[in-house]
């Protein structure tokens, strides 16, 4: 791919660039393990790399965002990239063909942890930059970055640092580098993410573990008590039996049933690769209708006894729903939360503690932003139709930034979701960093050109 031309910029050969992506992933910036050194190990190598931009690391009560800042294009609009530097863990090292920790080149792929969520689509955004500093000399629009190091814990003290920096982060859009493409065959532009509603239940029973052949028959078994509980929320037709959980659900239109039936999409293929014996949910919908157009609860994990013969006195489970559209993540947590506290078993005790929410995210498919990047994979990806898909995972930082300042973020991440994301051998295809370099120079220079007086409009219209 040496020598490759895309408007004005010429791309090396990717290959020349792996040993600096290969820095990037060797620094085991868990998030979860929350080890200071690699932490900052990794949010200065990303400082590093936009130091012609005045980067800088900024302090949280948590782990430190990389800040940088190039203002040198009077006039045109003002983006902010957002990403993050942190990572999951490696899981079990006998599962990885390689060291987690070390890029390793097999054939089309690169494997470790991080390279596709989210350290390779963000190295991607680097290696533009970087590109159009060398061979122009600027960028062709206005850039701020934002990457942060907590997104794989739920980015717990963003919100704060957002609220708190108003001002600094103003800007005529976010562009998020991270939230995977749908599938590796075709592009695709995301439109919509799902929210979330978390909750934990316990149930309680006698004060301590008791034995089962000495008191069995004679008090309630919390886990027996939790497992009806669990067992209620879903009708035998796959709906959530909890009176309020739909509301705000939107239902779906002719034209959007027949926009979904358009996609290429394979049921059993799917089935296979998952390796399910069947598809499951929701009843009278497609898989894409469930996965893209409707919410859900799910059980997470149950916590209780063991393989020893005793009546636990507690038992455990934690649960998560996605949300789509108008759903309140406050509301659905106390629809469930009563649904679970009328329905408690005579001899225990139910609680149910609220974990976490956030509200579902959607972009118009007409926003300036979205026919920017149609334009922008069409020239990277011609012949192709551009896929309006959904991410049916929840991207916290979308909402915050469209509810503190007051605008929109588009997805444009060269990820795609079948990449091991979160499980051992991750990977990214090799090929999508050239084509991830050209779409987001052909990006850059849409939005600064013929996008950029509608792009400011909607921004005026909104603040109006």
């Amino acid at each position: 791919m040496s020598g490759v031309t895309t408007g004005d910029l010429v791309l090396p050969d990717v290959r020349t660039r792996i040993a600096d992506l290969a820095e990037y992933v060797a620094i085991p910036s868990v998030s979860l393990d929350s080890d200071p050194a690699a932490m900052r190990a990794a949010a200065q190598w990303v400082a590093d790399r936009l130091t012609f931009a005045g980067s800088y690391l900024d302090e949280t009560a948590g782990n430190p965002v990389v800040r940088a800042h190039w203002d040198g294009a009077p006039g045109a609009p003002t983006i902010l990239v957002y990403g993050h530097y942190d990572v999951q863990p490696a899981g079990p090292a006998d599962e990885w063909r390689t060291p987690p920790f070390e890029l390793a080149v097999d054939g089309d792929v690169l494997r470790g942890r991080g390279v596709t969520d989210d350290k390779g689509p963000l190295f991607i955004v680097l290696e533009v930059a970087r590109l159009f500093m060398e061979q122009e000399g600027r960028l062709p629009l206005n850039v701020k970055f934002l990457i942060e190091g907590e997104e794989e814990i739920g980015s717990p003290h963003l919100d704060e640092y957002v609220r708190s920096h108003v001002d600094d982060l103003a800007c005529d859009l976010v562009i998020s580098a991270d939230g995977a493409m749908w599938r590796p065959t075709e592009p695709s532009v995301s439109v919509a993410s799902k929210g979330l509603a978390e909750l934990n239940v316990l149930v309680e029973g006698a004060a301590t573990d008791l034995h089962s052949g000495r008191f069995g028959g004679t008090v309630a078994n919390p886990i027996a008590a939790l497992a009806s509980l669990l067992a209620s929320l879903h009708d035998r037709d796959g709906r959530v039996a909890v009176d309020g959980f739909y509301r705000g659900v939107r239902a779906l239109t002719d034209q959007r049933r027949a926009e979904i039936a358009a996609v290429d999409f394979d049921d059993e293929a799917y089935r296979v690769q998952l390796g399910a014996p069947a598809l499951a949910g929701e009843a009278g919908l497609s898989t894409l209708e469930r996965l893209w157009e409707r919410p859900t609860l799910e059980i997470n994990g149950v916590q209780a006894g063991g393989q020893y013969t005793v009546i636990p006195h507690r038992a455990a489970a934690h649960l998560t729903c996605r949300l789509v559209h108008q759903q309140d993540p406050a509301a659905v947590t106390k629809a469930i939360t009563e649904h679970l506290l009328k329905r408690a078993p005579v001899g225990v005790t139910v609680t149910v503690e609220p974990a976490h929410g956030v509200p579902a995210y959607a972009v118009d498919d007409d926003h300036p932003s979205i026919v920017a990047a149609e334009a922008a994979l069409a020239r990277v990806y011609p012949g192709q139709t551009v896929l309006h898909a959904v991410i049916a995972g929840t991207l916290p930082a979308t909402w915050l930034f469209e509810d503190a300042l007051g605008v929109k973020t588009l997805f444009f991440s060269f990820s795609t979701s079948d990449e091991n994301l979160h499980a051992p051998n991750e990977f990214l295809r090799l090929h999508r960093i050239p084509e991830g370099i050209r779409a987001w120079e052909v990006l850059w220079r849409q939005l600064a050109g013929t996008l950029a007086g509608t792009l400011a409009g909607t921004v005026e219209r909104r603040q109006s």
